[in-house]
């Protein structure tokens, strides 16, 4: 009664004295002799020996929760019990204790400062071999926490230094628990399978949207998770049933909510599922044995399966009535079909990401049309879309790409959505520039939705302007006929002046923009074409970056906002911005110029030395972070087609002791300002 006070009204502090009874049991023993009972494999009564059963375990178990709720500091103290914890796991190889089980588990690790190792839990792979889908479901709640690495937080926050720092430790201690974890459940035979097929599993359509959002909506103010309504809906089918016999009997129909309460709850309960299982499939997506859950993925069909399930699960309309979790509001993230949604778009941003596996993101019709598209513009078709394994692709009208695109282009402008979708849509664009797969987006109208959210809506969130502007880019980048339909987009000065007000007014959301079109102009600049000739007379974009004055001004700027002790996965493209635009100085044997002007900018400001020692020392922390990362260096080699080779030349000869070099640094750092040979230690 207490845990049920606990969770249906408002947390107060002074839990000690609201919830009387679990703490005086808590402060008696009554815990301690719980978890005693619980890994006795007997009890002695009256001298007998008597096997507990699995009702006892049930109520101890239950018991434990419940004081858990109630009383603080019981929930750690069992997390300090690690054999305790690792013994909760062998409980759930009954039904009768698996829900009771898993909500402890899922409690305890909630707190658990040390993350327990799965290989250390006895026979684990028969246990998750022999659970039901359902109880599968419900265990992904607990893997989540597993799988994933502690404290890390928000990874694109989180200082390079200290990452790199962190890598080094991992280094000497071998792999971390997580993936220790990850490599333990894919060595468990038909796991990935399971878990493709409870993502992609239908939902009954028998019970209209509308009416099972409204009749849970009450319920849902105070559930807070899969295994709560686990439990009341067992508790809603049995009292369904009894109800119908009794109408029955008395010849009357019986319309209560319950009776119509299980069937809306396997709907609720489907979503919650999913939201779980593809989170645990995102992660092993992105852990070290990437290639192997995709080659598993693609196997077991998750895509098309998604695909089918996008209309009316994953993307269904909502009604005016939103379910909320206790303690949030209408528009939080944790509402379960929010959840869900950026659950889903996170995972095709990661299947999608540099690998040639996101062509089964298209149907059999889309990818003849990307053929086509190369056909028609005389170059060769993409390999990976002639290695794409047709049995494996979307099937329908619509792959799930082209869906996506759909709702992103009728997204409200003020959506959260937005940021992730534009992620996902640009994943599918990441790496080596393929010309058939920005047509195939430009022939649906991508680029101009772009140009309408940033320019006519004129966006404000700072995240959604930045996963547009990056889409941008790579949409674009040595595009000719992008660069076209821009200018025809962009077609007043004043519509140009409202963008390069939204580019500079942050260049750590836009530099990548300023990249491409970068690198784009320098493309262009060395072709021999009509078309490429009239594109550069016409287009505004082109014409203001192709101006030194303004390639230096991005240069200054884009310096002068990093440092070393600040740079992160988000701004560290600022720094290899400001790379790419020296180098292709360099090429043009401009480099000593482009130095010599950032000289006269410092001494305008006032501050001689200030920017070029700061740029010194972040192409010092560039060869250290680069030099030794191999996927980094292939992603900068692949997205500015340039070879890491010349990175690296370029950095070196920046960074020449020799004072008498015209392309080195230090030959523009006067003596009395010079601060080259900082410590870069994390502190």
């Amino acid at each position: 009664m207490e845990a049920m006070a606990f969770v249906t009204e408002e947390r107060k502090l002074t839990q000690e004295t609201t919830y009387p009874n679990t703490y005086i049991f808590d402060l008696f023993g009554g815990v301690d002799l719980l978890v005693e009972i619980l890994m006795r494999p007997t009890i002695s009564i009256r001298g007998q020996k008597l096997k507990i059963s699995d009702e006892m375990s049930k109520d101890c178990l239950s018991i434990l929760y419940n004081t858990c709720v109630c009383t603080e500091g019981v929930t750690k103290r069992l997390a300090e019990k690690n054999d305790f914890v690792i013994f909760l796991f062998t409980l759930m190889t009954s039904k009768k204790t698996f829900l009771q089980t898993a909500t402890l588990i899922e409690d305890i690790l909630g707190v658990k400062k040390e993350m327990i190792r799965l290989d250390e839990v006895p026979n684990l792979s028969s246990l998750v071999s022999n659970f039901d889908q359902q109880q599968l479901a419900n265990f992904c709640r607990i893997l989540a926490v597993t799988i994933s690495e502690m404290d890390t937080g928000n990874d694109d926050k989180h200082t390079l230094l200290a990452k790199n720092a962190q890598q080094k430790k991992s280094l000497s201690l071998g792999p971390s628990a997580a993936e220790i974890n990850q490599a333990a459940l894919l060595s468990i035979p038909g796991f990935v399978e399971r878990l493709c097929k409870l993502a992609t599993r239908k939902v009954s359509e028998s019970t209209g949207t509308a009416s099972f959002l409204q009749e849970l909506e009450e319920w849902y103010t105070w559930l807070d998770n899969a295994l709560v309504l686990d439990a009341l809906m067992r508790v809603a089918n049995e009292e369904s049933e009894h109800n119908q016999g009794a109408s029955e009997e008395n010849g009357l129909p019986h319309t209560s909510t319950r009776t119509q309460l299980p069937q809306s709850m396997k709907i609720m309960h489907e979503i919650m599922y999913k939201l779980e299982v593809l989170y645990v499939l995102c992660v092993l997506l992105m852990g070290r044995q990437r290639n192997q859950v995709h080659r598993m993925i693609a196997e077991f069909k998750l895509i098309p399966g998604l695909n089918n399930l996008f209309d009316k699960l994953i993307w269904r309309k909502h009604s005016a009535s939103a379910l909320v979790l206790h303690g949030h509001n209408q528009n939080c993230d944790c509402s379960p079909d929010i959840t869900l949604k950026i659950q889903f778009l996170r995972l095709l941003q990661s299947f999608s990401d540099h690998h040639e596996n996101k062509y089964l993101l298209l149907n059999n019709q889309e990818l003849n049309e990307l053929s086509a598209i190369s056909l028609k513009a005389n170059i060769p078709e993409v390999e990976a879309v002639l290695n794409t394994d047709r049995s494996l692709v979307c099937d329908g009208k619509r792959g799930l790409l082209t869906r996506l695109l759909q709702v992103m282009k009728k997204e409200p402008a003020e959506s959260s959505f937005r940021f992730w979708q534009a992620r996902a849509v640009e994943s599918f664009l990441r790496g080596t520039t393929s010309y058939a797969d920005q047509m195939f987006l430009l022939k649906r109208g991508l680029l101009e939705h772009i140009l309408y959210c940033i320019v006519d809506s004129e966006c404000k969130s700072r995240d959604v302007l930045q996963s547009y502007f990056d889409l941008l880019g790579e949409l674009m980048k040595f595009n000719v006929d992008a660069f076209k339909r821009f200018n025809k987009y962009i077609n007043t000065d004043a519509k140009f002046q409202v963008f390069l007000k939204q580019i500079n007014s942050s260049l750590v959301d836009s530099n990548m923009l300023v990249r491409c079109v970068t690198l784009s102009l320098d493309r262009f600049e060395n072709q021999v074409d009509m078309k490429v000739a009239e594109v550069l007379s016409e287009c505004r974009l082109l014409a203001y970056i192709s101006q030194v004055p303004t390639q230096m001004s991005f240069l200054f700027r884009l310096i002068n906002i990093i440092h070393v002790q600040t740079l992160t996965q988000e701004n560290v493209s600022c720094l290899n911005t400001s790379l790419v635009i020296l180098m292709l100085a360099r090429r043009k044997e401009r480099l000593p110029l482009y130095l010599r002007l950032l000289q006269r900018m410092e001494h305008s400001k006032k501050y001689p030395g200030f920017l070029l020692n700061n740029f010194h020392n972040l192409l010092r922390f560039w060869q250290q972070h680069y030099l030794h990362k191999d996927k980094d260096s292939t992603c900068l080699e692949n997205s500015s087609c340039i070879s890491f080779s010349y990175w690296k030349e370029t950095v070196s000869i920046l960074l020449n002791p020799d004072r008498q070099s015209p392309s080195a640094l230090v030959s523009y750092i006067e003596e009395p300002y010079m601060d080259i040979d900082r410590d870069f230690t994390e502190e």
